[in-house]
């Protein structure tokens, strides 16, 4: 299939389909667990001092493909429906404070995005406060990163942004149970957490697709973006929560540097 490329915002719109069943379970590693310096989001290491706190962060400074960045609704071009798919159940989380975030580790195979044919599986998602990515400029209160990778170890990440409104059902047991962060290290919730991950998406699965990085060191490029173009809505009460553990723990935005992209992901 021949598709058009071009230098906008490395932006496209693409339909998603979601799927949902029956279950899921427990906890995996996390990538922003396994960097070997400490890193944070202000001051002497905070997001403009990461490239130089280690020679694995150099791509945090030099990169030319970054996350996050501000996605614009102009540049945006509509995909085929049914191209891109995710199909995640109902199942249980473990919930980490890692000191960054506040992450929920999942270990069900079933949990699965489909992306230009090929298959990817959900390892953890978390939660940034305020959100990373902006939609034309304008910053939500959370963005919520759903981490996935494949039989190669490429990364996927679906990104939900989450607004101020009612109280999220389906994330409230989750937010009933966000673990503090130990003095030890991470700390884990004391029990496993039931989440129907299907029914946290918006109904409306337009989304923003570009290709770009983790936003936490290494900073590693290659990473797929799918970014959900419709907010989800939580509580005041709920997004204090999260916010009251980590009251920033975002990436400013980064150069779009011309980035190509396909008009159509296939």
């Amino acid at each position: 299939m021949q598709t058009s490329k071009r230098h906008l915002a490395g932006l496209a719109a693409v339909s998603v389909t979601v799927a949902s069943v029956g279950a899921l379970a427990l906890p995996l590693a996390s990538d922003i667990d396994a960097t070997p310096h400490h890193w944070s989001y202000s001051g002497e290491s905070g997001p403009t001092r990461w490239s130089a706190m280690d020679a694995q962060f150099t791509t945090c400074g030099n990169g030319k493909a970054q996350s996050p960045i501000d996605l614009e609704s102009r540049d945006a071009k509509k995909g085929k429906a049914g191209e891109f798919n995710i199909d995640y159940e109902k199942g249980d989380v473990a919930l980490v404070n890692n000191g960054h975030t506040v992450q929920a580790n999942v270990s069900d195979a079933k949990d699965t995005v489909v992306f230009d044919g090929d298959t990817y599986r959900l390892a953890q998602f978390h939660f940034h406060s305020p959100s990373e990515h902006t939609t034309d400029g304008t910053r939500f209160p959370l963005e919520i990163h759903f981490v996935n990778d494949d039989a190669h170890k490429r990364v996927l990440v679906v990104g939900v942004m989450v607004k101020l409104g009612s109280e999220n059902e389906s994330l409230a047991p989750v937010f009933h149970s966000l673990p503090a962060k130990s003095r030890n290290g991470p700390d884990h919730a004391s029990k496993a957490i039931p989440v129907d991950l299907a029914s946290v998406l918006p109904g409306n699965h337009e989304a923003f697709v570009y290709r770009g990085s983790l936003t936490t060191p290494p900073c590693t490029e290659g990473v797929q973006w799918v970014v959900l173009s419709h907010p989800i809505q939580m509580s005041k009460e709920q997004i204090a929560s999260f916010s009251k553990l980590f009251p920033d723990n975002h990436r400013p935005l980064q150069k779009i540097n011309g980035r190509e992209i396909d008009d159509d992901p296939n």
